[in-house]
């Protein structure tokens, strides 16, 4: 079970986290805001790009949920291909085992590049996926650094600005 996985690999690096079990129905960030009265500002979500021409050429991004993660150029850049996008829900689940809704940088395979962006790291704590869709995580963004490979890159996303009350 992929959360066992996860919950496992914590451990092993000695991470100090809050597991949040969670309506697979509301995994989805905004509707898990919402539903768990979570910040958009304090949950980051783990997006899966792939190069469209390179077979094999991939990487992992966390990216605070306020925020526009910039595939066209500072992830192309970061993988050195021309173009990119997101992975599909297939391709995220064949790259890392995991639905989308619950991807996590605690669950990713060996060799699977993980892109921080700055932004992830100014906030307190951040709640991001735990694996599968039924478990979230919250931790503090420097635990992530301690994942083999983790790099915190400025303007890996923009900010996105909130829409309107009406």
């Amino acid at each position: 079970m992929i959360e066992a996985r996860v919950r496992s690999r914590l451990a092993t690096l000695g991470v100090d986290y809050e597991p949040i079990a969670c309506d697979p129905e509301f995994a989805d960030t905004a509707a898990f805001c919402a539903r768990y009265g979570v910040a958009p500002e304090q949950s980051a979500n783990t997006i899966v790009v792939a190069a469209r021409k390179e077979p094999g050429v991939a990487c992992a991004c966390v990216v605070l949920a306020t925020s526009r993660l910039d595939v066209n150029h500072a992830v192309c850049d970061l993988l050195g291909v021309r173009k990119a996008s997101f992975a599909s829900a297939d391709q995220t689940r064949e790259l890392t085992g995991m639905m989308i809704g619950g991807v996590t940088p605690f669950g990713l395979g060996e060799g699977l590049p993980l892109y921080i962006d700055a932004r992830v790291m100014a906030q307190e704590t951040v709640v991001i996926g735990g694996g599968s869709r039924s478990m979230k995580i919250r931790l503090a963004p420097a635990d992530l650094l301690q994942l083999p490979g983790a790099r915190v890159v400025d303007g890996l996303a923009n900010a996105v600005e909130a829409p309107p009350l009406e």
